[in-house]
């Protein structure tokens, strides 16, 4: 598990469960309206709860937004196991496609390009990426600061897989997670016995 789980997984059950119809609300209406067209009025409507509801949960739908991203990619890594696992270069190479599909996903399911929505995806995956890295080399060590290894090979992750997410003819994510692993895993300066060990 990631170190910085959210609160919520200790919210009472209906709490939960407003939350998350507060969610789908949002996330529906991002995928027909794009980000800056929402108010709260519409998520409030869609989700059938008052406005004092939602203002109990999330300050406005800024705050939403960066819960859902930050929500949805740790549902992604804890479905491959990713945040339970340790370094190996398999747990690497799917960690690179789960990011790729991720921001292809987001993108895709975003209606139009707004700026807000892809600089708060880049903030949060990356952080969430670097958090991850971060832990499997403080468990095998790294040539330089784990904190800064993790930090350069997530930009490098996130950058690559946004050029990917872009591209009209791109490879399967599995593919091109192939081509681009040394230039991520080159970030990490792992130890040389780690290679061997993992």
């Amino acid at each position: 598990m990631l170190a910085t789980a959210p609160p919520e997984e200790k919210l009472d059950p209906r709490v939960k469960r407003t939350r998350s119809l507060i969610e789908q609300a949002f996330n529906a209406l991002i995928s027909e309206k794009g980000f800056q067209s929402i108010t709260v009025q519409d998520i409030t409507e869609r989700a059938e709860v008052n406005r004092a509801t939602f203002y109990a949960h999330f300050s406005d739908k800024f705050a939403l937004l960066e819960h859902s991203i930050r929500q949805s990619f740790r549902q992604e890594l804890e479905k491959r196991t990713l945040s339970a696992c340790h370094y190996s270069d398999e747990n690497l190479q799917a960690l690179i496609v789960t990011v790729c599909e991720f921001v292809a996903q987001s993108n895709t399911n975003c209606r139009v390009s707004e700026n807000q929505f892809e600089s708060l995806l880049e903030m949060k995956v990356k952080k969430q990426v670097q958090e991850l890295l971060e832990m499997w080399l403080r468990k095998f060590g790294s040539e330089i600061d784990p904190k800064l290894a993790a930090i350069a090979a997530s930009w490098t992750a996130y950058g690559l897989a946004l050029q990917w997410s872009h591209e009209k003819n791109r490879p399967p994510a599995d593919v091109y997670a192939r081509q681009i692993f040394s230039l991520v895993a080159g970030n990490l300066r792992l130890k040389a016995n780690l290679a061997v060990a993992a």
